[in-house]
């Protein structure tokens, strides 16, 4: 089965599971290449996101695709998806019951596309692979994970809230092209570090 025919059912086992919380939201699974090396993983989408049925397409969305495209990449040579696909009421923080709800499915979503890199958007992202890991600590820090390499960074939400949050933002997206250039010696390295 191809990524694409991967991704297309899981869509639809998505749509049917009705045991799934958010449901009276639009189910925004994520887009992008079927292909893509490179992964964006934020944590759910927002009202913007729920009314075009589109990850990262607000305010924050524009600053994400801003920066993937200064740093050389077309939209749609990346993938861009949340953990819980639903929009939680009045954009709150998606509840812990709501992320193991569809934490699964992005795990099979993962594996459908098999990328190299990860970049995790903010804290909730980062848990999901690393559950004690803290934002202000780890972003920019490269982990391997598996058979893959994890970048946690700042959500462009909250960096358009910070200036400083924002220079971070930009610095941490700055290490990515080397991380995909440099994956092989990376993985076979004791420690992935790129400074």
């Amino acid at each position: 089965m191809s990524n694409t025919d991967e991704l297309q059912k899981l869509f639809e086992e998505i749509s049917a599971d009705e045991t799934l919380p958010l449901r009276e939201a639009n189910l925004v699974f994520g887009e992008g290449s079927p292909k893509a090396e490179l992964l964006f993983v934020g944590e759910a989408p927002g009202a913007k996101e729920d009314e075009l049925v589109r990850p990262f397409v607000g305010r924050s969305g524009q600053l994400l695709r801003s920066l993937i495209r200064a740093e050389g990449w077309k939209e749609e040579e990346v993938y861009i998806t949340n953990i819980v696909k639903r929009r939680p009421p009045e954009n709150r923080d998606p509840l812990p019951e709501e992320i193991e709800a569809y934490k699964p499915y992005l795990t099979r979503q993962i594996r459908a596309l098999n990328p190299k890199v990860i970049v995790t958007l903010g804290r909730f992202s980062m848990n999901y692979f690393l559950p004690e890991a803290k934002i202000s600590r780890d972003h920019g820090k490269v982990i391997k994970f598996g058979e893959r390499i994890l970048l946690p960074v700042y959500h462009p939400a909250a960096a358009l809230r910070s200036t400083s949050m924002r220079a971070e933002l930009e610095k941490d997206f700055k290490k990515i092209r080397a991380l995909l250039k440099n994956f092989d010696e990376l993985m076979k390295s004791s420690s992935a570090h790129v400074s």
